[in-house]
């Protein structure tokens, strides 16, 4: 678990991020439910308890990861966390988010990208993003925030490598665009 990666609180007028608990899985859960939240993504099937039981663990054991609210009425509306933290290379991962379809197309996802870009460029200089190849809602969501298509890899995912884009956003890149 690393403290660095997790502020206590993140907040704006639309999202708060909070440190993700055990405690926040029930509420999570339904947010996390519909299968067309996942439809575009690799793991299709995380709707399903068992599988997103797996991803809420693996990201609560992180130490890096959020319970995305909805600032108004402080339910949990989603999910995202820090990863591959790489302090020699000077860049972490931003990634694994979801939120609910009711708060998609708005400016939710932007809110709290934003939160955490700015709190990731206190400690590092590049900001990486994997995306699925064929998720384009979160692929086009990126690119508009100014993150730049860098490569195609394979990304494990559940045991299975399947194929991802890179995306970089360095800091002197998002210090022009605001």
């Amino acid at each position: 678990m690393s403290t660095l990666w997790q502020p206590t609180k993140l907040s704006t007028i639309l999202v708060l991020l909070q440190p993700l608990d055990n405690k926040h899985f029930t509420e999570m859960y339904a947010a996390a439910s519909d299968p067309l939240i996942w439809e575009q993504h690799p793991a299709w099937n995380r709707y399903q308890e068992p599988v997103f039981q797996q991803y809420f663990s693996e990201a609560v054991d992180g130490g890096m990861a959020f319970a995305i609210l909805d600032a108004a009425t402080n339910a949990i509306i989603g999910c995202s966390r820090f990863y591959n933290y790489l302090p020699e290379h000077s860049c972490v991962s931003i990634g694994y988010t979801f939120l609910a379809r009711a708060y998609w197309g708005g400016k939710y996802n932007a809110h709290c990208k934003k939160l955490m870009i700015d709190y990731a460029f206190t400690q590092v200089d590049t900001v990486v993003f994997h995306v699925g190849v064929n998720n384009i809602r979160s692929r086009k969501a990126v690119e508009k925030l100014g993150a730049v298509l860098f490569q195609e890899e394979l990304f494990e995912n559940n045991g299975t490598m399947l194929p991802h884009v890179v995306y970089h956003l360095h800091k002197a890149d998002w210090q022009n665009l605001r």
